[in-house]
């Protein structure tokens, strides 16, 4: 695993067992670490039962866990000192784990997981990105090493910013020449000429989620100066057609709105040099009822290729608002109880 210990110690502790104090050299990562008016402080305090206060770079812990809280505070500043950004999320993540810890191995293996993330940063210009969960550690490893890799799971669990932040890395690195993204602009029904505006006015609002991704690894100049080269395409899938997309990195989102049709048409624009990775959550399907849907239909048919890449996320991968898993868990239970009284 890499090691992200700082030249510098992550901080200086003393005290007794259950009262830890800690020095963090440099001001600034210290104040990053702590987060506005202490609010990560606090979180860490509120999920492992201690009391945390702060005063200048000093940190004062007190409570069964202090120890605990002493190490995670110590492996996310080492984290800043490597150029890593602080990431709230991650952070619950992290204490999630520590919390149901009982023992000093289970700490450590705890602690040593999340470490292990950074072996799977995606660096990009702006930001340099670790996942948060072992399902997006291991999608990561997919994407570095498939042609074709399906990212499978509901909202907020990372499966298209990932992959966007893959491709932008290795559009970077030069190690392809454009990036190519797209969506089924199913609310429409690929009907573009009949909505107002022009052609860019008509399918934005499609595939403003991809534009977003991108300005959040890229730099929103970037995206534009790369949009207008053509380094970067982001385009209704109806716009693949006939194409051999060759040298690029390729992105299909909302992949579950597709038909078998489109599905096997985006599927075989594959060409050499190239990557793709599919998206989709087969829990939303916007198609008509009835339509079989081409990310399911791709599945079935492909199970059995081993050069292809399956990751499946669920609702303890989501990275948004801590919310958002406990709505889409209550989503779950509720369609499970309707499917039993339906039986």
């Amino acid at each position: 695993m890499t090691n992200i210990t700082p030249e510098l110690p992550a901080a200086e502790a003393g005290g007794s067992p259950n009262s830890v104090q800690l020095h963090f050299p440099d001001n600034r990562l210290a104040q990053e670490l702590f987060g506005a008016h202490h609010a990560n402080l606090d979180k860490v305090g509120e999920k492992l039962g201690v009391t945390v206060h702060a005063r200048g770079n000093h940190v004062t812990i007190k409570g069964e866990r202090a120890k605990e809280a002493k190490s995670i505070l110590d492996l996310f500043y080492s984290r800043l000192v490597n150029g890593h950004n602080f990431e709230m999320r991650e952070l619950e993540v992290t204490l999630d784990k520590v919390r149901v810890t009982n023992n000093e191995s289970q700490l450590r293996d705890a602690l040593s997981l999340a470490n292990g993330y950074a072996d799977y940063a995606i660096k990009t210009r702006k930001r340099t990105i670790l996942p948060r969960t072992d399902n997006q550690a291991q999608y990561i490893k997919y994407l570095r090493q498939h042609e074709l890799v399906f990212g499978l799971g509901p909202a907020g669990t990372g499966k298209t910013f990932l992959a966007v932040a893959r491709g932008v890395e290795l559009l970077l690195a030069g190690d392809v020449e454009r990036l190519i993204l797209s969506r089924p602009a199913v609310e429409a029904g690929e009907r573009l000429g009949f909505l107002p505006g022009d052609m860019k006015e008509k399918v934005d609002p499609y595939l403003r989620p991809l534009y977003d991704a991108l300005t959040d690894t890229l730099g929103a100049d970037q995206m534009e100066k790369r949009v207008l080269t053509g380094e970067i395409e982001i385009a209704p899938l109806a716009f693949m057609r006939g194409r051999t997309l060759a040298h690029a990195f390729v992105i299909l989102d909302e992949a579950q709105n597709t038909t078998p049709v489109q599905m096997k048409m985006f599927l075989t624009r594959l060409g050499e040099g190239s990557r793709m990775v599919v998206t989709g959550d087969l829990s939303q399907i916007d198609l008509p009822a009835g339509q079989r849907s081409g990310l399911f239909d791709a599945l079935e048919t492909l199970v059995d290729v081993p050069e292809v890449a399956i990751q499946q996320f669920d609702q303890s991968d989501v990275v948004r608002h801590r919310l958002v898993g406990q709505i889409i868990r209550a989503y779950d239970l509720r369609d499970a109880r309707a499917r039993g009284r339906n039986r």
